[in-house]
């Protein structure tokens, strides 16, 4: 990519008085830098969901965690994460994304120093809830100010490098957290996992504050409220029985949620129709942009494959095979290693090969999956590291090439008014789809092992997952369709 390019791309950002115009030759660098920043607060997002897993043993021996607790570690994180980020995405549109998105960082770098010093489970797990209100509100602009920001194959390209981030983050959390831990720097164990994100989220608000450029709608409109509402009460009522279903054994009270969750949904669109032409908080046109529509359906089944795989390869891994900690982690390093090379595919190509590079991951995926599940049913309990590389390597391949490219052309069409409504639809979508993918694991995994350690039945379960996962693989390629099929479609 030359800077030329990246010069004369027009800029549909509001610039301030002290930053060179979009044709300055410095232009080209501020932007990469704004990218890197932008990235950055995506890799805050994603390592804090899965950086305390690794640390929850020395979490629950320091404060005296319960059962309980230690699962509202994540959960206190995840569901307000999912709440907030239709909400999140509207704010950003109206009142800022970049400004929107340094407030969400000062709350999430304020709540993180709070995790830091709790003494007790109680401040630790409010710490965790008021990091995903900062996560909610900062996510979303990172997607909408890339799809304002950048142009054409510099879309691409910074899209590419957005699921190469989300590859990283995938190994990085739990090894970090790990890592982290052991060391116990300074005598304070466990703590570092969340006092890093301090100096981190500070060099987000300074870089943010000074590259980063601003981006609104021209009228801003007010909040839906009532909307804001609704939407919040329907993802709740929709995800805590599909969070705790499994762990109560699905009593009636979860089965009433999700009903009462879809009613709720129902008088959300129903309002969300009354309203479309006095600001709400979802553009119900985007849903006829056939590219949205169907990229928001693949991002759910990607999110709901990685809930159902990830979580049942780790217990496999271990319980299956009688592999360590360590000799686990090392399988997700050699996953993530081949979703960087799909994501740095992706990112080189910038675009040029539109649809048919995520249908091609998705193939590739697809094909390495079925080859480990037949590797797994003929190796039995012998079944090496040194033996599963190549098939575990090409799923994390095909998966990189998939999640940037995915987003890319996804919101390619969506006018720049709608980005940050877009980018919350598009982020709920991929967060719904792990807790209905966790929640899966109930029927396609839990139910084959009974909770039994034996590593026979570990591993019929295991390949009965990878059989379903293999499906919802094919069924994104299908979906994939809805997507442009010519690079130059992606234009406004």
């Amino acid at each position: 990519m030359s800077s030329s390019a990246l010069d004369n791309e027009p800029q549909r950002t509001t610039h301030s008085p002290d930053r060179p115009a979009p044709h300055h030759p410095k232009m080209a660098l501020s932007v990469w830098i704004a990218l890197l920043v932008l990235l950055t607060a995506e890799l805050m997002n994603m390592l804090d969901q899965s950086v305390v897993l690794t640390a929850l043993p020395a979490i629950q021996e320091s404060t005296g965690a319960g059962p309980v607790a230690v699962q509202w570690l994540t959960t206190a994180y995840s569901l307000p994460v999912a709440v907030g980020l239709i909400t999140g995405g509207r704010l950003g549109d109206i009142y800022g994304r970049r400004r929107i998105l340094l407030i969400g960082t000062v709350v999430f770098t304020a709540a993180s120093l709070l995790c830091g010093l709790a003494t007790g489970p109680g401040v630790l797990i409010g710490a965790r809830l008021i990091q995903g209100v900062g996560v909610a509100v900062m996510i979303p602009q990172v997607l909408a100010t890339m799809h304002v920001t950048f142009e054409g194959q510099n879309r691409s390209k910074a899209f590419g490098l957005y699921g190469a981030v989300l590859a990283i983050a995938n190994v990085l959390g739990p090894v970090l957290g790990g890592v982290l831990t052991q060391a116990d720097l300074f005598g304070l164990s466990w703590r570092p996992i969340f006092l890093v994100n301090v100096p981190v989220g500070l060099a987000v608000l300074l870089l943010g504050r000074t590259f980063i450029p601003e981006s609104t709608v021209r009228k801003a409109d007010r909040l839906d409220l009532v909307g804001m509402v609704l939407s919040g009460l329907a993802i709740v009522l929709i995800l805590f029985p599909l969070a705790e279903g499994h762990a109560h054994g699905w009593p009636l009270w979860c089965f009433a949620m999700l009903t009462a969750g879809a009613l709720v949904l129902g008088v959300f669109l129903r309002h969300q129709r009354r309203r479309q032409d006095n600001a709400p908080l979802v553009t119900l046109s985007l849903f006829r942009v056939r590219q949205f529509t169907g990229g928001m359906a693949a991002d759910l089944l990607q999110g709901l494959l990685c809930g159902l795989f990830f979580m049942t390869w780790t217990l496999y891994l271990q319980r299956g095979l009688g592999l360590s900690p360590l000799e686990a982690a090392v399988a997700f390093v050699l996953l993530s290693v081949g979703e960087l090379g799909g994501a740095t595919i992706a990112a080189k190509t910038a675009g040029r090969f539109a649809r048919r590079l995520p249908q091609a991951g998705a193939l590739i995926a697809t094909a390495a999956m079925v080859t480990y599940g037949l590797q797994i049913g003929s190796h039995q309990a012998d079944l090496t590291l040194l033996a599963m590389t190549a098939p575990v390597v090409l799923i994390g391949f095909g998966l990189g090439m998939v999640a940037g490219p995915l987003a890319d052309l996804s919101l390619a069409r969506v006018p720049h008014e709608d980005a940050g409504s877009a980018s919350g639809l598009f982020n709920t979508a991929i967060h719904l789809g792990i807790a209905l993918g966790t929640a899966l694991t109930a029927v396609v995994f839990f139910a084959i092992t009974g909770g039994s350690p034996d590593g026979a039945v570990n591993r019929d379960a295991f390949v009965t997952v990878l059989w379903w996962v293999s499906g919802l693989l094919a069924l994104m390629w299908a979906l994939m369709f809805c997507l442009p099929k010519q690079a130059n479609n992606q234009a406004d």
